[in-house]
């Protein structure tokens, strides 16, 4: 199993919505690295879902329930969607200061490529942050 990060601006997209709707395609992805990311994602990889610019926090959990297939609000061929469910609300959403302040968590993608929408997270950084809020 892989994990993952997905980043939504809560006024979009937010994990309030994401719990009510139950199911998402994950799209509108146009960066070249987070497009590779949607890509490299396999049914039931864990992904954490990261509100930005407003909370600034991991708030929950989701999986992918379907793989890559062509993005619907694109006729260009290059861009990718997958689906996602709502696995688990965090108890304790995990703010991006903590992840800064936390050394283990240092090269983690969220923090060195702050501006890739989907990220990679190894399974130590999973584990780390599972326990900061409170899994």
């Amino acid at each position: 199993m892989n994990y993952w990060l997905v980043k939504s601006e809560p006024f979009k997209y937010s994990w309030e919505q994401f719990l009510k709707d139950k199911k998402t395609h994950w799209d509108g992805v146009r960066n070249y690295a987070a497009r590779n990311n949607l890509k490299a994602m396999e049914k039931g990889d864990q992904v954490f879902f990261y509100h930005s610019n407003e909370g600034l926090a991991i708030v929950g959990i989701a999986e992918v329930v379907k793989t890559a297939y062509q993005d619907p609000t694109t006729e260009d061929p290059n861009w990718v969607v997958v689906d996602l469910k709502p696995v688990k609300t965090l108890p304790t959403p995990v703010t991006l200061e903590q992840i800064k302040a936390e050394p283990s968590l240092a090269t983690m993608d969220l923090v060195r490529l702050s501006r890739l929408s989907v990220g990679a997270v190894k399974p130590d950084e999973y584990k780390k942050v599972m326990k900061m809020a409170g899994l």
